[in-house]
């Protein structure tokens, strides 16, 4: 079992800027990198968090991702918009591509927006959150350019990425209703969390390199390699599949149909759809509909095993309030390579130590 530090926001957030210091980004790109991968920390999310950090400097040193990078406009058709990330940060390139979509669903009442060559787009809630900010409506199909680690429903090794769906729902009064999962039955980030924490994944998560079940996460993290399995069977493989389509050969112009394994660089591709609510339905009403819906379901008493019925968006608004509080959880194999990547942007890793407090 791998050590675990619990370091201080202010820290970590010193310590991860000093790290993103290391790709040559200018200052409102660290800042931006950082507080997105910290943020999906703070939210529960440690899969999508400060741990990709060594795979994005594995990237930018054989080439495949790009500092400094803005988003490009492609085509520009109204309410259609493409959009290019010419391999940029995924945290800079998402939040401007949002930044358009909401302007353009505001002028016109939506948006369909294709966005394609940004490197990780990271927790895709985080760009929900941004459209229901804004009282807007989003959904997100999203596809996955790197090595295939999830099985098609009755296959025996993988053949497409994590391909997340996500939606964002503002709910009048309310904190919205923000839908994040990824079509497998976990994210790979967490298979790599549970192999450096040397914890197993639960049953039916995983099959190994011959197709057998397994608990053992290393099959998801070093080779020889298995599969993540899609969740609910052919319904997740379905999903999964449409998400390959809308976000990867339609947002992307870029899908997934080779074994390549090679390169470190993970694309992402994003079909998102921005309705703003009040252009399409009397608002008054869907208010009434809707908030009394939610207090409907919410009042159902809970099963033995569950405290209450709660709405997709809450565990992580939960997890964000303990914790700022109470620091941010990172297990020591973890931190060891993200040390281990500061050293490789050249930036100290004895300096980042400090930073977070831990010397």
């Amino acid at each position: 079992m791998s050590l675990t530090h619990t370091i201080a926001l202010d820290a970590l957030q010193a310590a991860i800027r000093q790290v993103v210091t290391g790709f040559g980004s200018a200052p409102d790109e660290v800042k931006a990198v950082a507080d997105n991968l910290i943020e999906a920390n703070l939210t529960g999310h440690d899969s999508h968090g400060i741990g990709m950090l060594p795979r994005y400097a594995a990237a930018f040193l054989e080439g495949g991702l790009k500092p400094n990078t803005h988003v490009k406009t492609v085509v520009d058709a109204g309410a259609l918009l493409r959009l290019d990330g010419d391999a940029g940060f995924g945290q800079v390139i998402g939040a401007e591509a949002m930044h358009i979509g909401i302007a353009r669903a505001r002028q016109l009442g939506c948006c369909i927006m294709a966005l394609g060559n940004s490197h990780h787009l990271g927790r895709i809630g985080a760009w929900a959150e941004m459209a229901v900010a804004q009282g807007l409506v989003s959904l997100h199909f999203v596809n996955v350019i790197s090595r295939a680690i999830v099985a098609p429903y009755g296959g025996a090794d993988a053949r497409f990425g994590t391909n997340p769906f996500t939606a964002g729902v503002p709910l009048p009064g309310r904190e919205p209703l923000i839908l994040d999962f990824a079509t497998s039955v976990i994210a790979q980030g967490k298979t790599r969390v549970a192999h450096n924490k040397g914890e197993s994944v639960p049953p039916g998560s995983l099959i190994d390199d011959t197709g057998q079940d397994t608990v053992n996460p290393r099959y998801s993290v070093i080779e020889p390699f298995g599969a993540i399995l899609a969740f609910g069977a052919h319904k997740g493989y379905g999903m999964a599949v449409l998400c390959e389509l809308l976000g990867g050969a339609l947002a992307a112009g870029m899908a997934v149909h080779d074994g390549d394994s090679s390169k470190k660089r993970v694309l992402n591709g994003m079909l998102t759809v921005i309705i703003d609510p009040a252009r399409l339905a009397d608002p008054a009403v869907y208010a009434q509909e809707a908030l009394a819906f939610v207090d409907w379901v919410k009042a159902s008493p809970p099963r033995a095993g569950f405290e209450s019925v709660r709405l997709a968006g809450e565990p992580e608004r939960e997890s964000r309030a303990r914790r700022v509080v109470q620091g941010v959880p990172v297990d020591g194999t973890t931190w060891a390579e993200i040390l281990d990547a500061a050293g490789k942007l050249g930036v100290d890793p004895m300096a980042v130590q400090r930073a977070a407090g831990l010397v």
